[in-house]
């Protein structure tokens, strides 16, 4: 059983809080998902999660204008540099402070924090290993309350800066003479933006109550507007005394607050998000509207233009909503939801493309495992879905929930068709389908009774009774003959469902069962109990085989109102999900902790154990707590000490002169690690956990496809045809497709030696699969060479089937092209091959009655001539 699995990407979850970054090219979105970041081609539809935590949530983002560098910056200061195009750490560093904004520079040499009141300047690390990275330039005091944004002139000399004290500050980068940080007053609620126009003539101001102010520059007691950044001059050569005064004064005419707002200076449009989901464009200076829409129930937290002012990006950190819009074809780019609770259950299709996830939320979401994508959201349950499962046809699941309900749906029209009820209301909590997908069992928490339902007319058949406690979890055997049940009577029983008069096998354990699985050829099944073990039967002799210890590794941390050590509170130490590989040598459990524990069957030991997240904002991910964060209104972490954040739904209360820190009763909701189920594909290749941050999919294919080979070779046709005539036929074909000349690649290519053929396919490397698959499927119809391109297609699709298998979906458009080409010659083939068949009989037929008349003119009883006629 292979264990070098590898957090893979991140669904579930699209986006939390933070600010939304467009990549140079306007192609990508950068979304801060808890403490990592998810990034969201636009172009390609795939979702990359990259390979890096922060200690906490990530409050801001910053990418460089050349797209190869990044910074990340938790809630605490934290920051991550990162070299974006490798997806490598390069720098840990702490800002020591509460991070509101942080800006690159347009050129890439500096960029701009704002931490609290203050300001400083950064020189832009380089995206090498340094020992130092991070050079301050200059530290600029000036608001009186925290800064809310940041922003840079065009030309990287200048910044504004806007803050709660209802102010805007342009400053200088570097130190000039006579010249002072000035302030734009006039507004009367929190500055939520400000910027410069393209042209640096005037300056863009936006308040949380609407209003929008256009400034410009000019010469005291002068009417004519001047460019800022140019200072003109006396005669003697003394500046002349200039000021910023308001040329127009605008208002969005919403009585709801604008929460958040970004500028285009390319296009001139100015987007506000409101508090009511409401999102407005207007074209700048003239401030006339284009057109305003309803995206979401919930407020607008953050909002971005791409680099070409075609696509907006809007996340709702409420919802978990991210969305992208081409406000000029009025389209949705991209539309995206998590679940607004935590995911409470998770099952992979048959062939392992899909997965499907429950909430709490009473939603059923349907993901594309490669692509990351959610592709149909069901939301007919009004209670949380606590279990689902995939039929064997991929083109049914069931869910059930506490609301009563089993519920089947159609992925091929999408659509709820099949409704399961019980005939008094219950809550449902376990689900098992048998392998036919014509029998449907659900259990209940209150009566304690498996209900079983037939798949085709929707009727109760029957009500298995016997339990004594509510049933935590239900499983087909996969041969279908038997169907298991836990329960917290500290039983798993072992129903036969199409013969009632066998007797009911009992599984007698010590403690509560709160899951079980089969093993995948049906003759072992493990359960597991609220004291930490993990027991294997026998299913055949109903006998125990083995058990597994696991208090200990699945053990968490200590959470923050803990009044013991993690290694004495009894919480959180047992599995309540429990999974055996593809192959059934490994069993995988995940429980109430951050813990994801793998185990090898024969041996019963710990083969390994991955942490799900690092992220110190959910509760019992540090073993030990800091005794300077419990204060006598218990500990700082549950203190809603930041209420005064604009990110927060509740403000502190400041009434009574002297408040600084607000009521310490209001508590912070610090959701918990853990991981409530956990599912291995049936490829073996790939795993996934319903988790408290989303949906976790650990693989052990690379998320990357790397070229193996020396990017600065100097590749030209010369040099391509030389290694082919020496023999290195896989270097030329590969430089071949570096060219991108199709006339050099089918030179290369039908080349190769025939019998080299099923050597060269085992090292073929797999960045270029799809392209020569594609390359085959175009030429195989004009070519004669048909034997020589079987051969390359059946050793590419033997020798490399574990990544076409994965990545089917992005491979399926050159798959059904090379299928429709070999379809086409078979079926030429075969009309020439019948042809050929029939002409040959014809042939033999005349053939032999051309003898038989010969015989007949030799012994003299027909001539020739009536032969003839």
């Amino acid at each position: 059983m292979k264990t070098d699995f590898k957090f893979s990407n991140l669904c579930g979850t699209v986006y939390s809080k933070g600010n939304l970054v467009f990549s140079p090219d306007g192609n990508s979105i950068l979304s801060p998902v808890g403490n990592r970041v998810t990034v969201f081609d636009l172009v390609n539809n795939r979702t990359e999660t990259l390979p890096f935590e922060n200690k906490r949530n990530i409050r801001r983002l910053a990418l460089s204008p050349r797209g190869n560098i990044l910074l990340s910056v938790d809630e605490l200061g934290s920051a991550l540099l990162i070299n974006y195009r490798k997806r490598t750490v390069l720098h840990y560093f702490n800002f020591k402070g509460k991070v509101r904004d942080i800006q690159f520079s347009p050129d890439g040499k500096y960029f701009v924090v704002g931490l609290g009141r203050h300001v400083e300047i950064w020189r832009s690390p380089g995206y090498t290993k340094e020992f130092a990275p991070f050079e301050l330039h200059q530290k600029l005091p000036g608001h009186y309350d925290d800064i809310t944004h940041i922003s840079w002139s065009p030309d990287s000399r200048f910044f504004l800066t806007s803050g709660k004290d209802m102010t805007t500050k342009v400053y200088s980068v570097d130190s000039m003479e006579d010249y002072t940080a000035t302030t734009l007053t006039g507004h009367r609620a929190t500055v939520i933006g400000s910027w410069f126009s393209k042209d640096m003539r005037a300056v863009y101001t936006v308040s949380a109550d609407g209003a929008v102010c256009v400034r410009r520059f000019r010469v005291r007691g002068v009417e004519e507007n001047l460019l800022f950044g140019e200072f003109p001059v006396d005669e003697e050569g003394k500046l002349l005394p200039t000021m910023w005064f308001t040329e127009h004064r605008y208002y969005s005419g919403s009585i709801s607050k604008v929460q958040s707002a970004a500028f285009n200076p390319a296009s001139s449009i100015l987007v506000l998000g409101l508090s009511n989901g409401v999102f407005g464009i207007w074209e700048m200076p003239d401030f006339n509207p284009i057109h305003t829409l309803s995206i979401s129930r919930k407020k607008i937290n953050t909002v971005a233009i791409n680099p070409s002012g075609e696509w907006l990006a809007f996340g709702s950190a409420k919802l978990g909503q991210l969305l992208v819009w081409e406000w000029q074809s009025e389209t949705y780019v991209l539309k995206q939801q998590g679940h607004f609770y935590d995911m409470s259950c998770v099952g992979y299709s048959a062939d392992g493309q899909y997965v499907a996830t429950g909430g709490d939320d009473s939603k059923l979401k349907v993901w594309n495992a490669l692509t990351g994508y959610c592709f149909i959201t069901f939301a007919e349950h009004t209670s949380a879905v606590t279990a689902l499962q995939f039929t064997k046809g991929n083109q049914v699941v069931l869910s059930a929930s506490l609301d009563g309900t089993v519920r089947a749906y159609d992925l091929v029209r999408y659509r709820n068709f099949r409704i399961f009820t019980s005939p008094t209301p219950v809550q449902f909590n376990s689900l098992a389908v048998d392998p036919s997908g014509e029998i449907v069992c659900a259990g209940c928490l209150d009566t304690f009774e498996i209900y079983m339902w037939s798949m085709q007319t929707g009727k109760l058949l029957d009500v298995l009774s016997g339990h004594e406690a509510p049933i935590s979890s239900l499983a087909f055997r996969p041969d279908g003959l038997s169907l298991a049940s836990s329960s917290w009577d500290k039983t798993v029983r072992l129903w036969d469902v199409f013969d009632r008069t066998k007797v009911v096998e009992r599984l007698e354990h010590a403690h509560e069962v709160l899951a079980l699985a089969y093993r995948p050829d049906g003759k072992e099944l493990c359960a597991s109990t609220l004291d930490g073990q993990i027991h294997f039967w026998d299913v055949a002799k109903a006998a125990p085989t083995g058990t597994i210890e696991g208090r200990r590794d699945i053990a968490g941390g200590r959470k923050a109102g803990d009044k013991v050590s993690a290694d004495n509170t009894s919480s959180g130490k047992s599995f309540n999900s429990l999974c055996y590989s593809a192959d059934g040598t490994a069993v995988l459990g995940g429980g109430n902790s951050m813990y994801v524990c793998l185990y090898d069957r024969r041996s019963s030991i710990l083969l390994r154990k991955f942490q799900i997240t690092k992220n110190q904002s959910l509760d019992g991910v540090q073993v030990k707590l800091n005794s300077k964060l419990m204060t006598e209104a218990g500990s700082a972490d549950l203190i809603d000490s930041d209420a005064v954040d604009s990110d927060t739904e509740k403000q502190a209360d400041r009434s009574l002169p002297g408040v600084k820190s607000g009521d310490k009763s209001n508590r912070l909701l610090k959701p918990e690690a853990r991981t409530r189920d956990v599912k291995f594909s049936p490829t073996g290749r790939q795993w996934a956990a319903a988790s408290s941050e989303g949906l976790l999919i650990y693989s052990l294919d690379e998320t990357m496809v790397f070229d193996p080979y020396e990017l600065d070779e100097d590749v030209t046709p010369d040099t391509i045809r030389d290694l082919s005539r020496k023999g290195d036929h896989l270097r030329a074909l590969v430089n071949g497709f570096r060219l991108n000349e199709k006339y050099l690649i089918r030179e290369v290519y039908e080349a190769v030696p025939p019998l080299d053929v099923v050597l060269l396919t085992k090292d073929f490397p797999e960045a270029y699969l799809e392209r020569l698959l594609k390359f085959i499927a175009d030429i195989i119809e004009s070519s004669q060479l048909l034997e020589y391109h079987l051969r390359w297609i059946s050793g590419l699709l033997s020798n490399h089937g574990a990544f076409v298998k994965t990545r089917s979906a992005a491979l399926q458009p050159v798959l059904r092209t090379l299928q429709r080409g070999i379809t086409r010659l078979h079926q030429d083939l075969g009309s020439v091959c019948d042809k050929n068949h029939y002409l040959m009989d014809y042939l033999l037929v005349q053939g032999k009655r051309l003898a038989e008349a010969k015989e007949e003119e030799e012994s003299g009883d027909i001539t020739m001539n009536d032969l003839l006629s």
